[in-house]
């Protein structure tokens, strides 16, 4: 879920920078040194839109910079348990594949994405089945649940979120498609 939130950081201004501190060059300071990153409380900030107030400036001994703290808004996106959420596949592997959620990736694991059992073929990065001959395959836009959400904030990369797609109304868009218009063909919809 995309947020926006009101925040407080403390950004070094460095010595060549001090003879004009606006908020312009606090906002990029922040951008810096904020976007990217992952928090257990606000989720991973996305974007620095505005700082609001500039403290006074502190130095600290045997450090170059003088230190502002800067009270500015953010978005964030913070993955919530249970939340439906669109991505597309990034990589898929013999495990699962994994989506683009926002600025994260989830993994869907081989056992969340179909109740057939789905072949991997490394060469095409595709997960596949034989019963129905549905394809798994890089940019394929799916929807699913976020069904695990484990935070690393200081190693977000490290982060893990884990989706399902065995839900109706879950899975790759194109076989809900499918699916939407087999039950219009049956009942007459």
């Amino acid at each position: 879920m995309y947020k926006r939130v009101r925040l407080k950081d403390t950004v070094e201004v460095p010595p060549e920078e001090l003879a004009d501190v606006t908020p312009q060059l606090v906002k990029r300071l922040l951008q810096d040194k904020l976007e990217g990153r992952m928090d257990e409380e606000v989720g991973s900030v996305v974007s620095v839109v505005n700082v609001h107030d500039i403290g006074e400036g502190s130095v600290l001994p045997n450090r170059p910079g003088v230190y502002y703290e800067a009270e500015f808004d953010a978005v964030t996106y913070d993955p919530q348990m249970q939340e439906v959420v669109d991505g597309n596949v990034v990589e898929v592997v013999e495990f699962g594949a994994f989506v683009g959620i926002g600025p994260v990736d989830g993994l869907l694991h081989v056992s969340q994405i179909s109740d057939e059992f789905l072949a991997y073929d490394s060469e095409n990065q595709t997960l596949a089945s034989n019963e129905s001959n549905r394809r798994l395959t890089v940019e394929d836009a799916v929807r699913a649940r976020i069904v695990t959400k484990s935070i690393d904030e200081r190693n977000p990369r490290d982060s893990k979120i884990g989706l399902t797609a065995k839900q109706v109304g879950l899975g790759k868009h194109g076989w809900l498609e499918e699916d939407r218009q087999q039950r219009q063909a049956t009942t007459g919809e």
